[in-house]
């Protein structure tokens, strides 16, 4: 058999085939990639689209929303908010908070209320120096300020539950801050502040526009102020013993309204009301007075081992009367230091009346003498000096009738031995009396000459019992032992507690305790006791020797837990004086002389006193009667 081969021919034929199959291959892979890349990009031309569509459903989401949605969102709030269901569709209306602050406070102001949901004091600290704790009167919701509005539809809504719109702005260097509860786009109540620089006292307005047909405004609407005091000295029962609420009412009237629980009062033409933390206060003043005010006070220290973080829980309820259909109230706040002169820089406010320092002469001598005379030595020098300086030159000042008064006691002390022959000659009590005022007259010794110079010093030594507890220059000034002089000077913490003396030891107290001690054993022991113990009258002997053993006690048990710079300041008085009287018994008082001198005067004429006389005649017209009674 023949082997066939393959021809020229048939090799070109199959070659040719095979080129075409390979061209028909390389053209479908072609076709395959440019389908797919046609479709990949078709595929993001729809990708685009979508998010064109889903960006362009958004804006007119958003558009509706500012616009059509409003009417809507505001039909469904208007069941609950009524014509404030505005506010509720502002961006606005949601948790947001603006901080206006200058040197010496930072407030910070929320949108839910629009009212100051902090308050910090920025040059003070907490409980002692160094704590790095800064004085904080508002925070963590102690403090809250609403108004209640009527609404012409009946409905009864608080603005603390209710957003504001804040817009802050500066005014040359004051920042105004104006918060706007809105019930349209030109109705609104508005809270502005105003914070000037350096300065604790801010401008506080409340005023609405537009809301007469809004609001039923037949009757005021109620401003409710609450605030829980934080306490923030180191002694929270003294520091409660002198959290108060102050007021002024009826042109200038000053009050205030009390220590314990439940206490309440309700004043009239209102025009400032002031929560007085000891040393630091939240006041709100009115240039228009309340009509009325609900003010309530109520001590939240009842034991002082876990009521540790409040003092007082304070309230007050305000009217703001409307004026043809609108609130409008000129106001400000003030949060700082209950310090005599900075409240004293704002004329015409009468602030610094919030400042116990006592009535009638007791608070003219702080205000005339203790308040400049101090605060002139504390400029200058260590505060715990500036006491013991202050206390000599009052000392000082009142020699004269410390002088006179030891003189008299001297006379009365030569007197004795006849006061005491005419007890034991005459029984009868009157005529022993009687008998005892000529003696006195001839003598030329007047028995209440003693009495008058004690009485003088006496209103000097209760206004210190005012001053020094309200001395805000003392806070957290430190002296030997004591680091803060408006507080306790502990020197032993005690692991028990003692009613009424508490559960630590203060020096000052001690010292000041055994100065008195000595005191009244000079000017009323046995040794200074002229008078005989007369018929139908108490024991006064018995009486001052008690007294001298009391005192020192009562110093022990009160003023452990005081300021140490009153102990301090009555330690020094009395020392300073015992050493008055060791010199003027030492230099100037000669028994001697003065009973030399009593018996010159007994041969001399004498003349009746105004005193003695009416004393004589008191004593004639009681004999008389009884002269009578026995007929």
């Amino acid at each position: 058999m023949e082997e066939k081969k393959f021809d020229k021919n048939s090799i070109i034929g199959i070659t040719l085939i095979v080129l075409i199959f390979v061209w028909m291959m390389i053209n479908s892979q072609k076709d395959a990639q440019k389908e797919q890349a046609l479709k990949a990009k078709q595929e993001k031309i729809d990708k685009a689209k979508k998010e064109l569509e889903a960006k362009t459903k958004q804006v007119t989401t958003t558009i509706a929303d500012t616009t059509v949605s409003d009417t809507v969102k505001i039909q469904k709030l208007q069941g609950t908010l009524g014509s404030f269901a505005y506010s509720a569709t502002l961006p606005t209306a949601k948790e947001g908070f603006t901080v206006i602050e200058n040197d010496v406070v930072k407030l910070t102001i929320a949108n839910k209320g629009g009212y100051i949901s902090e308050a910090i004091l920025k040059k003070y600290e907490k409980f002692k120096k160094g704590s790095g704790q800064l004085v904080e009167l508002v925070k963590n919701n102690n403090a809250e300020l609403s108004i209640t509005l009527q609404t012409a539809d009946n409905r009864v809504l608080n603005t603390k539950d209710l957003f504001f719109e804040p817009t802050l702005t500066k005014v040359g260097d004051n920042q105004v801050l104006s918060m706007k509860l809105k019930a349209g786009a030109n109705e609104y109540l508005e809270y502005k502040y105003v914070l000037k620089p350096n300065d604790y006292m801010v401008d506080f307005d409340i005023r609405s526009q537009g809301l007469s047909k809004a609001l039923n405004t037949s009757k005021p609407a109620d401003l409710e102020w609450d605030l829980k005091s934080y306490r923030n000295e180191k002694s929270v029962t003294y520091e409660n013993q002198n959290a108060e609420i102050y007021y002024e009412y009826e042109d200038g009237k000053i009050s205030y309204v009390g220590q314990g629980k439940d206490k309440e009062e309700t004043p009239a033409k209102t025009s400032f009301i002031a929560y007085k933390q000891h040393f630091f206060s939240s006041i709100l003043m009115t240039s228009t007075p309340f009509a009325t005010a609900k003010i309530h006070s109520t001590s939240l220290v009842n034991d002082v081992k876990v009521d540790t973080v409040f003092t007082k829980q304070f309230k007050s309820t305000l009217p703001l009367a409307y004026r043809n259909g609108e609130l409008d109230y000129k106001m400000n706040w003030y949060y700082g230091p209950t310090d005599y002169k900075t409240l004293k820089s704002y004329e015409g406010k009468n602030l610094d009346k919030i400042i116990p320092l006592g009535w009638g002469i007791f608070g003219w001598i702080n205000r005339f003498i203790f308040v400049p005379l101090f605060g002139f030595l504390g400029g200058f020098m260590n505060y715990g000096l500036a006491i013991i300086i202050f206390t000599i030159l009052i000392k000082i000042a009142m020699s004269p009738i410390t002088f006179k008064s030891f003189l008299s006691q001297a006379k009365m002390k030569v007197l004795r031995p006849e006061i005491t022959e005419i007890g034991e000659k005459i029984k009868d009590p009157v005529k022993k009396q009687q008998e005892t005022m000529k003696l006195y007259n001839k003598a030329g010794v007047n028995p209440m000459a003693g009495c008058i110079p004690a009485l003088i010093q006496m209103p000097f030594l209760m206004a210190s019992f005012r001053f020094f507890p309200s001395a805000f220059e003392l806070r957290q000034q430190g002296f030997l032992w004591a680091d803060d002089l408006s507080s306790f000077d502990q020197i032993v913490k005690l692991p028990f507690n003692i009613p009424l003396y508490g559960d630590h030891i203060s020096l000052f107290p001690i010292l000041a305790a055994i100065a008195i001690f000595f005191y009244m054993k000079m000017t009323s022991g046995d040794n200074q006791m002229a008078q005989p113990q007369q018929e139908g009258m108490p024991d006064m002997t018995k009486m001052m020797k008690m007294m001298i053993y009391i005192s020192p006690i009562m110093m022990l048990i009160f003023f452990n837990s005081y300021g140490s710079g009153l102990s301090l300041y009555n330690f020094m008085s009395n020392l300073i004086t015992i050493g008055i009287m060791l010199v003027i018994k030492k230099y100037f008082i000669d028994s001697d002389k003065i009973h030399a001198q009593i018996q010159e005067n007994k041969t001399k004429p004498t003349k009746e006193g105004k005193f003695q006389k009416k004393l004589r005649e008191v004593m004639e017209q009681a004999e008389e009667q009884k002269a009578k009674g026995k007929k």
